[in-house]
């Protein structure tokens, strides 16, 4: 992940970065919180690199997403974004990174499916 491209968060928690949140993006924002928390099972939620992070317990996160300037990014890793790409419509890649320019476009059913694939692909639920 290169941190230093990144719009950074000074927020100490997960709550305090939510409560700061653009209002148009909050309900997407909280959702997608929602999604990480349900199938990320037995990862810490952390504020991490300046954003919300998910991982195994001592273990820097492996998930992580963002409110950037002109988006919505959910970092998931390439190999997950790579067997998707031509599913996830209204949205942009990054270097593992889908970026969402409109809360309205995302997908959360899609979503949750590359979240789970992900989890499993960096060593979750075992």
């Amino acid at each position: 992940m290169d941190v230093r491209r990144m719009v950074q968060s000074a927020a100490p928690t997960v709550e305090a970065f939510l409560s700061v949140v653009e209002p148009e993006r909050v309900d997407a924002i909280r959702r997608l919180r929602e999604e990480c928390r349900a199938r990320l099972i037995g990862w810490e939620e952390r504020m991490q690199w300046g954003m919300p992070g998910y991982g195994p317990p001592g273990s820097d996160a492996r998930i992580s997403f963002n409110s950037q300037k002109g988006y919505i990014s959910v970092y998931l890793g390439k190999s997950t974004l790579d067997r998707h790409k031509a599913s996830v419509k209204g949205a942009a890649f990054g270097k593992g990174c889908v970026r969402y320019r409109r809360p309205d476009k995302i997908d959360f059913t899609l979503l949750g499916t590359m979240l789970s694939e992900s989890f499993h692909e960096k060593g979750g639920g075992e």
